[in-house]
């Protein structure tokens, strides 16, 4: 697998180091009609752990605090860029989506085109998290629209069911080429784009739960991760052509910024959470596992507490993106809403089990986790719980972590330091007032009351 890895990342486009992401993602230097479909969706690929690998999103979620530039941890209002994500893989998968030119000769045309639809749907559905109404309809036309009209949420949405629905049904039999992530397996990828059809049904339990219910049976229904097996995960290399964003932060450059919260670690360490000595490192100055407040500004330091695991920040180190663990902890939340016939204590309890699984390698330390009386099942506090053990699985994929924050709530005992509260979304890239000042003015004001503020509420967080 190391070897096509190296493969497709000379023959497609030589994209140089992938340690800079947010804002410093790499870009596509050559033109997309010079890659067949399949590099063209390999390149799309190399995006993906971007989505997750960020301080800013860590942030988001406070599983991270800083350790020495707090004030950029502490929420500043500004602008967070968009145009990294259209201009690069959401641009490629378009031209796979839109081409008449696929060569059957790498697999399928219909799974090519298969995998370029959920691709496309994940990465619109991380956008429209984030940002909120965002171009959708009109985007990706190149010189044919330069300022596209900003879609609701609402339509994306519904949007994306269809587009995810479709390409479940165009799946037929054959491997695809040059597939960095599953290898060419197309029950996998079927399996991946329900599941992310799952995952987006339940983002929408508080402001459409007939809806929620309904979407979520369908994407049950087709068929979801069944194995951690089954999981989008990004493998780096042990080498700097592919390397993890963490390990040339903290190794190449120095940068120890970053340790465990104080918040996480209280979460995992009363319970002996196994994955607390994945997820981080015990205190230099002690040998304990000791969490920094988030925003603390003066008893900060890298000795002292927790900074981020070593296994975290390997060089060749996989990021989680969509996981069996998050598929169950889903299911258990639908069980207890009533969508689902399924006993939801089993299934929270799994849930656990393979996320332990997944970040430890073993279940040693399960049964204990278990068996604690803040951790066993508790009808009366159940969405709760199972808010809270899903905040602990997404470690490390930060913007998720506070999607789901902002739709349950949990865990309600996060810190507003200096007053200054956990956002609510990223705004908009500031050339959008110039550049397409119409369509950005437009939506500001339908969803904000025309202040493009952190603190506005995207559709479903309503």
């Amino acid at each position: 697998m190391k070897n096509s890895y190296l493969i497709i990342l000379l023959s497609c486009f030589c994209l140089g180091s992938c340690d800079k992401f947010d804002d410093e993602i790499n870009t596509n230097t050559n033109l997309p009609s010079e890659a067949s479909g399949t590099q063209l969706i390999a390149n799309a690929a190399l995006f993906l752990p971007g989505l997750s690998s960020s301080p800013q999103g860590e942030f988001m979620a406070q599983y991270l605090a800083e350790t020495q530039y707090v004030g950029a941890s502490l929420y500043p209002e500004g602008s967070t860029s968009f145009y990294g994500l259209y201009q690069g893989p959401l641009k490629n998968l378009e031209t796979v989506l839109t081409s008449d030119d696929l060569s059957a000769n790498q697999g399928p045309i219909a799974n090519q085109k298969a995998v370029a639809k959920i691709l496309k749907a994940y990465f619109f559905w991380n956008i429209t998290d984030r940002w909120g109404d965002v171009p959708y309809t009109e985007a990706l036309k190149g010189s044919d629209n330069f300022t596209p009209k900003y879609d609701t949420q609402e339509f994306i949405y519904n949007s994306l069911f269809q587009e995810l629905e479709e390409s479940n049904n165009m799946i037929v039999s054959g491997a695809i080429t040059d597939d960095i992530i599953y290898g060419g397996d197309m029950s996998k990828w079927k399996k991946l784009g329900n599941t992310i059809h799952l995952l987006m049904a339940l983002r929408l339990s508080e402001v459409d739960p007939d809806k929620a219910s309904e979407e979520f049976n369908n994407a049950l229904a087709a068929g979801v991760m069944t194995s951690n097996d089954d999981n989008l995960v990004f493998k780096h290399l042990a080498d700097a052509n592919n390397q993890n964003y963490w390990f040339g932060q903290i190794v190449n450059q120095n940068r120890e910024w970053w340790a465990l919260t104080e918040t996480l670690v209280e979460e995992m360490k009363p319970v002996n959470d196994p994955r607390l000595q994945v997820y981080g490192n015990p205190a230099r100055a002690n040998g304990e596992f000791i969490g920094l407040k988030f925003g603390e500004e003066e008893n900060i330091g890298t000795e002292e507490f927790s900074l981020l695991g070593s296994e975290i920040y390997a060089q060749d180190a996989p990021v989680y993106l969509v996981t069996y663990a998050q598929t169950l902890f889903a299911m258990a939340e639908a069980s207890e809403r009533g969508w689902i016939n399924e006993d939801p204590e089993t299934l929270y309890n799994k849930a656990i089990e393979q996320s332990v699984l997944q970040w430890t390698g073993s279940d040693d330390g399960v049964e204990q986790l278990l068996s604690n009386s803040q951790i066993a099942f508790d009808t009366n506090r159940a969405i709760e719980q199972i808010s809270r053990q899903r905040y602990v699985h997404l470690f490390m994929f930060g913007y998720e972590g506070w999607s789901e924050l902002r739709r349950t709530g949990y865990p309600e005992n996060l810190v507003s330091p200096a007053g200054v509260v956990i956002p609510n979304r990223l705004s908009y890239p500031e050339n959008e007032s110039f550049n397409n000042t119409e369509n950005y003015n437009e939506a500001v004001e339908r969803q904000f009351g025309g202040d493009d503020s952190i603190y506005g509420n995207v559709w479903w967080d309503e």
